[in-house]
């Protein structure tokens, strides 16, 4: 399995990521400063970095230069900053990719598999769910409905394939926050409500009369059996 070393210091963000890189067959190591997470990289030579830029003990950005100094270990910048310049200065020291908070969770894996598979990197196998005339795939992060693509945001994508990889299951509000955004990510539950009205104008031939995502009246909503 491909190692990803995660070097962040907000310890519940790695708990997330670790979670769900694991759960997506990668190995992880993590570490909280970017002195340590450098010597972590020079001992492990891990296959992926993701890397935070705000760090104590060695900045981001300096880690970053090291590395590309010594190897060509492919790199995901992990970042709150906004500034284009931040995230340029990134790109031009050799980070391959990034990606700036609040995230979803899955969102960092599917970039971590689209890197590793253009690094040459052993690929992991591409996961695609089909549900009547929907096929999503989790890695190309698309999905087609009788052929033809749909453009879904992000948090749409996320409650979708949640949703469709458990048919028949109710999801509460907050449970699909949770799911599609990371524990570490503060919202409220109604904005669920937005996202799901949104991904049916999309979705569904007919929104007004929805023929995948069911509401479940006092609970949630839940992805039709077909």
């Amino acid at each position: 399995m491909p190692t990803i070393l995660i070097i962040e210091d907000e310890p519940e963000l790695v708990k997330v990521l670790r979670s769900y890189l694991e759960k997506s067959n990668f190995d992880v190591l993590t570490a909280y400063r970017g002195d340590t997470g450098f010597s972590t990289w020079e001992i492990e030579r891990p296959d992926l970095v993701l890397l935070d830029l705000n760090l104590p003990g060695m900045d981001g950005l300096d880690v970053a230069r090291e590395i590309r100094r010594k190897s060509d270990t492919p790199i995901i910048m992990i970042t709150a900053r906004v500034e284009e310049t931040d995230q340029l200065i990134g790109l031009e020291l050799g980070a391959d990719d990034y990606v700036t908070k609040p995230f979803s969770p899955r969102v960092v894996v599917a970039k971590v598999r689209a890197v590793l598979r253009r690094s040459g990197a052993e690929p992991t196998p591409t996961q695609v769910l089909r549900v009547a005339d929907l096929e999503i795939d989790l890695d190309a992060y698309t999905v087609t409905r009788a052929g033809e693509t749909l453009d879904l945001t992000p948090t749409e994508f996320e409650l979708l394939s949640i949703m469709t990889a458990n048919p028949g299951r109710a999801f509460s509000r907050m449970r699909l926050l949770e799911a599609s955004q990371g524990a570490a990510f503060e919202g409220y539950e109604r904005t669920i409500d937005a996202h799901i009205k949104n991904l049916r104008a999309k979705l569904e031939y007919d929104p007004k009369n929805p023929q995948y995502i069911e509401t479940v009246f006092g609970v949630g909503y839940r992805f039709a059996r077909q």
